[in-house]
This record gives structure tokens, sequence and C-alpha cells, in this order.
């Protein structure tokens, strides 16, 4: 039987080989934003995965907008140098695409590395803070800093942000290019009632906030070409009263189609630091399967998928078209290998690797053409 993991899929223009990708993962080791050799060396490993895609951590359009001191940025010529060097090593030496994942961190900025703490930093600590922005002077948790409410100018000059950084990845040559709308950060905390108390245009809100949104994915459209596929990774639920829910999110991705996107990644959660998500294995899988089915849009899940036959399921199933996975890659770098083996699929490595017994690891095979 043919694996539905296995089998080939097309996002506009994309084609990938298989329905795994591996799901961005921060790093927190760029230096001012500029990817260095832990990126060449951790990307590298991930090029020759066997996944169909890779999607590089959330990589910020400001020098403000980044998590942490260490977070991956593309706003500046030094960044954008940095990053296309590591993709051009990563595209010599693997077999998978390579997309990369726009972000803004808004009120979730200025924190520290997970390993230090993951809290909001301390001016009196030495951690040489900075002042965030968010659309309401709401405070991520407890141990953040209330950031700075939004201006029109701020709301006019963020689309612009967004847009320039995608010219830097289009130019880069990535495969994908993804919008991060989702976890808390600032295009999420723009979306959710949550995080936007504002009563002017920029609120919370189909008609309003929402708009916004729909008008800076155009923006960002205008300048990625057809061919590379534009994406974004979006809430499911707020998992909280009052909050984004999985209806939210039909709607919500109906309106990114019409807007000009041409897939979704659908995660949930992250709006506060109280809130916890589900731990059920593929906890998200459900709401993926109604926007999949009430939107006619591609549609990746991430949460929780670990397992190969879990993934094969749900894409057999029609649950999903893509399967995300982040963990289980740099718990085992050729999970996709193993999967295949237990599924009867195929997947490209490069010929160093060819020495391997056939009998050991079936289903793997040298990349053709």
């Amino acid at each position: 039987m043919t694996s539905a993991l296995f089998s080939p899929i097309k996002i506009a223009d994309l084609e990938l080989k298989n329905r795994i990708v591996v799901s961005p993962m921060c790093q927190y080791s760029a230096n001012d934003g500029c990817a260095d050799d832990w990126h060449l060396t951790h990307l590298g490993m991930l090029a020759n995965s066997g996944a169909g895609l890779v999607v590089i951590e959330a990589t910020h359009v400001e020098r403000f907008g980044r998590i942490t001191h260490g977070c991956l940025g593309l706003y500046s010529d030094a960044n954008e140098a940095a990053l296309a060097r590591v993709i051009a090593h990563c595209r010599r030496i693997g077999t998978s695409k390579f997309g990369i994942q726009l972000a803004h961190a808004g009120r979730k900025a200025s924190s520290q590395r997970p390993w230090e703490g993951g809290k909001g930093l301390k001016r009196n600590g030495g951690d040489e803070p900075w002042e965030t922005m968010a659309p309401s002077a709401i405070p991520y948790g407890a141990d953040w800093p209330a950031p700075r409410e939004m201006t029109a100018k701020d709301f006019a000059r963020l689309p612009e942000l967004f847009v320039n950084a995608a010219r830097r990845a289009v130019r880069i040559g990535f495969d994908a290019i993804e919008l991060h709308m989702a976890h808390g950060y600032m295009l999420h905390s723009i979306q959710s009632p949550i995080s936007n108390r504002r009563s002017d245009e920029y609120g919370p809100g189909r008609q309003a906030g929402w708009r916004y949104l729909f008008e800076l994915v155009e923006a960002v459209r205008a300048v990625v070409p057809r061919g590379i596929a534009l994406g974004a990774r979006i809430t499911g639920s707020d998992w909280i009263e009052g909050g984004l829910t999985p209806d939210d999110a039909v709607a919500f991705a109906r309106g990114l189609k019409e807007a000009g996107m041409d897939y979704v990644d659908v995660s949930s959660g992250g709006v506060t630091a109280d809130v916890r998500n589900p731990t059920t294995a593929g906890y998200n899988v459900p709401i993926a399967e109604r926007v999949r089915r009430e939107t006619g849009l591609a549609t990746r899940v991430v949460g929780l998928i670990t397992a190969p036959r879990q993934a094969e399921a749900i894409v057999a199933e029609g649950r999903a078209d893509m399967v995300a996975i982040g963990r289980a890659f740099l718990d085992d770098p050729h999970w996709a290998w193993e999967a295949a083996r237990q599924l009867g699929g195929e997947v490209d490595r490069p010929p160093q690797y060819l020495r391997v017994s056939r009998a050991l690891w079936s289903g793997v095979t040298a990349p053709r053409g």
C-alpha cells in the first residue's frame, strides 16, 4: 500500500516529495540577528533529514521584534548575508527544500533565552532589555513588563517591516515564506481579544484588527512571487474563555486565503504566560481538520505529533495535508528515514550515505536526477 505521508504534494508552484515538514524551532544562538556556525551545523543536519520541507526558526523583522538577544533576524544586510551563506550551504549538501518563518515578537520580546529562565529581561540584572510594543498595554505575564501601546504610526510601519523581510527572503531563495500569526506574538496579539482591547480600527474582530492583518498579508503577497509558497502559522484556539476558538480559526483562514495565502499551519495557545495547551497527542488535529474541510486551503498541523503511524493516519484520513514535527527531529534527525522504513515510503539521501545497507534502511533511496 502506498504511504499517504510519503506522497508528493504541490502547494501553489512548490512541489514537495512528501508531507513531512520540520517545524520552525528557535535556537536562540544568533549574533544581533545574524546566523552563525551553529545554524550552519543545525540546519545542515536537517537538510538531509528526509523531510520534504524544513522551515527555519522564527526570523524577526526588526531588531526590537526579537524574542531574545539570540534570535534570528532578517532586518539588515548583515542578517541577509549571514543567512544566505547558511541556506546556500544547506542546498549544496542537502535534499530538503527550505522555508522561513517571519515574525515579530511583540509583547513577548525582550526575554531571556529559555535556559536562562525564559522570563522578561530585567533592567537591574544587566540583561539589556528594550521597550516592547503591542496593540494594548497588557503584559504577557507577571514576569514581563507592560508593553507600550502601539500608535497608528506603529501599525502603519509594521507591514513595511514584514514586506522588507520578505523581499530579503526572496533574494535568499527560500522555497516557502510563512508569517508567524500564532503563539502570542505580534500578529496573533492583534487578532486575539485577550491581548487586544482597543476600540479603534485596530481593535480585535473581523471588521477591525483582522482586516488590518489581511491587508498586511496582501502587502507581503505583492512582493512574494507566485513561485514561492506563502503561508502562515495560525492559532486554532487560545484555550482560554473569551479568546479565539476553532470557529475563529476557520474564519481567519478563509480571510487569509482571500488575501493570497497558499497554506496555513494550525497551532494554538501562547496568548498569555499562564495558559497551558492540552497535552494529548495531536491535540490540534481536530481543528486543522475543520480548517481544511471548510476552507479548502492546504493545511499543515503541529503539536505532539511524534510517531510515524500517527503522522500517516493524519494525512491518510484527510485530517491535514501535511504534518509539522519539531522536537522529534532534534531527538532523531533521520526521523523521516525511520518513518519511511515503517510505512514503505521513500526518502532521498545524499550519495555519501549510499553505503548504508538497504536491508537496514528499507525505503531510503538516492536522490533522483
